[in-house]
Parts: C-alpha cells; structure tokens; sequence
C-alpha cells in the first residue's frame, strides 16, 4: 500500500498549553517551538506535540474502560525507576494501577492525561 502523507504533528487537548509544553519538553528533550497561553509546541525538528487550550478541560480517569482517553503516549526508556523520578520531579504523578508490571509504568502528566513510560527492549 503506497502511504498518503507522514505524521508531523500530534495536537492535544489542554489546561494549559505553557505547562503542558514544559513538561514534555522536559519528558522528551525536544525543544519548545511556541509558548502561548493559547497553544503551545515542542519538536524535536522532525515531528511536533502541539497543546491547545481547552477551557473547562477535564483529565480522564485512569483506569476508566468507560471513558474516553483524548489519547495515550508511550516513552521508551532505559531506566524505568530513573525515568519515573525524572517524571515525577517535572511533574507527573503516579496511579495506583499499574498494569505493566517490570516492562513499563503507567503515569499521568500534569494534566492529568495517562502516559506511560516503557523499558526498551535491550538487544
């Protein structure tokens, strides 16, 4: 099958788009390309993670088979307990439910929106 186009951007929904930047700049290392109280981007100069504001916004629950996730973004990562502190000291907070066992961990951004952070897999 011949592909139509190539992804460059994800946009997510947000609270606050300055924050949400922050963190995943932060999360990523990719730097942040636009800082507004209205939308903000990060990109790593191949693909971009724009944040829009959202008033009212309200973060799924986590687990919740009965809502809707506006979307869920998983980091590889070569440390979980490193990557977990890392997170937590930019922002993110841990559920208490967390499926993954010893392969990855569940945890939420500072939106409130799940993400999970995943043990590469080593060669």
């Amino acid at each position: 099958m011949e592909k139509i186009g190539d992804l460059i951007m994800v946009n997510l929904d947000s609270p606050d788009p300055r924050a949400h930047a922050e963190f995943y700049s932060r999360a990523l290392g990719w730097e942040v390309t636009a800082s507004a109280a209205e939308y903000a981007m990060i990109s790593d100069g191949h693909a971009s993670l724009g944040f829009g504001l959202v008033e009212g916004y309200q973060p799924p629950a986590w687990p919740d088979s009965s809502g809707g996730k506006r979307y869920h973004l998983d980091l590889y990562v070569d440390d979980l307990d490193k990557a977990e502190a890392a997170c937590r000291e930019a922002g993110a907070a841990r559920p208490d439910f967390q499926p993954g066992g010893d392969r990855w961990r569940v945890l939420t951004d500072p939106a409130g929106q799940p993400f999970c952070i995943c043990l590469r897999a080593s060669d």
